[in-house]
């Protein structure tokens, strides 16, 4: 009876896995379905462990075959985030490297709006001094927490305060000659777009996004939509683009693989590692949500992701360093004539609904 249990709990698990990692290759647009791209590392680890434990069970080896498979179908799309694949962002030479005056860092923060520890995020930007800081999710008193901690060390702010954990702020020790914010396709969610001027007088492109979440009750159109509309704009940009953010979806997913081919920006994870950002709260549920794309004019110095600053995000620090000419190595797949009409239907849509942005409410809950 023992055995009969066991046998009829791996073969109830295999088949659960199997729908976890197959529904998200539907590409339907809804968070029901896309949420399951998410925990595509740790179905990996639950698999070879079971496929381990089916191996050592008198006939269980058939399904220990059906869990190797869910094992191999997880890393063909996580295995370009480790240091066995090839890099995308190239490494900056060593005369790049010592000239600093094209030099740019980013450091990257949803604090988490109840979050309050305000100290905790102004200690580690002094301790680092990246150039630019992208502050997620603040309302008005982590601005003014900000301000009353950094502003000896930030002439230039962008602010954008939001109640609704949508809140955007952007703080640069170099000059910002144009600034524009948005809210591109889903109202009250902004997006910031601005003109970075380096040390070596040179103009660089910043986009600073917070899509939407994936939910189980809604679609992801807005969210899906928001990230395809920054990609394409970034590829038309007359100036190297960064794009970077909480963008709410992992590297490898459907919907991030897509933006990368309709921009063009090269990922400095691939070949590097996951980095992941969420959770800081929960060891065994982490996935990179927090994100930075570059054109393949930059360069590599640096990444890394940081200490907690009491918000479900880690941080993240890149340091790219901007290059006289694009890398020609690392090109990435054009978008489909068919996908782009894809995406530009879900934007038509998005943009001819009338609804509350996603997820609005959740901080006023904590």
């Amino acid at each position: 009876m023992s055995a009969m249990i066991v046998y009829v709990f791996l073969y109830a698990f295999a088949a659960l896995m199997v729908l976890a990692s197959v529904l998200p290759l539907l590409k339907v647009p809804h968070g029901a379905i896309r949420a399951f791209e998410f925990p595509r590392v740790q179905l990996f680890w639950v698999a070879i462990a079971l496929m381990g434990v089916s191996v050592w069970i008198d006939g269980a080896r058939l399904v220990g075959l059906v869990f190797g498979a869910v094992a191999l179908l997880q890393v063909v799309y996580i295995v370009k985030f480790t240091p066995v694949w090839w890099r995308q962002t190239l490494d900056a030479a060593d005369a790049l490297r010592r000239d600093t005056r094209h030099h740019i860092s980013f450091l990257s923060a949803n604090v988490k709006k109840s979050n309050r520890d305000y100290g905790r995020l102004i200690a580690l930007t002094r301790r680092e001094k990246p150039d630019v800081l992208m502050a997620i999710e603040v309302d008005d008193d982590w601005i003014n927490g900000l301000e009353e901690g950094l502003g000896d060390l930030y002439p230039h702010w962008i602010k954008v305060p939001k109640d609704t954990g949508y809140g955007l702020c952007v703080m640069s020790r170099l000059e910002l000659p144009e600034t524009e914010v948005r809210e591109i396709l889903t109202e009250g969610v902004p997006s910031i777009k601005v003109t970075v001027r380096l040390r070596s007088g040179e103009d660089v492109r910043l986009y600073v996004v917070h899509p939407e979440p994936p939910v189980a009750t809604h679609d992801t159109k807005g969210r899906d939509g928001e990230i395809a509309l920054v990609g394409m704009e970034a590829a038309q940009d007359r100036l190297p683009a960064v794009v970077s953010g909480d963008l709410n979806d992992v590297a490898w997913s459907t919907t991030t693989r897509r933006f990368q081919r309709l921009s063009g920006l090269l990922d400095p994870r691939v070949g590097r590692g996951f980095y992941n950002t969420f959770s800081a709260f929960h060891w065994w549920a982490r996935w990179p949500l927090d994100h930075l794309f570059h054109d393949a004019q930059f360069r590599q110095l640096g990444m890394s992701r940081l200490d907690k600053i009491g918000s479900d995000h880690f941080p993240m620090l890149f340091k790219l360093a901007l290059a006289e000419s694009k890398s020609d190595i690392c090109e990435i797949e054009d978008a489909c004539v068919e996908e782009e009409a894809e995406v530009k239907e879900i934007i038509r849509e998005e943009h001819a609904r009338d609804r509350t942005a996603i997820g609005s409410d959740w901080e006023d809950e904590d």
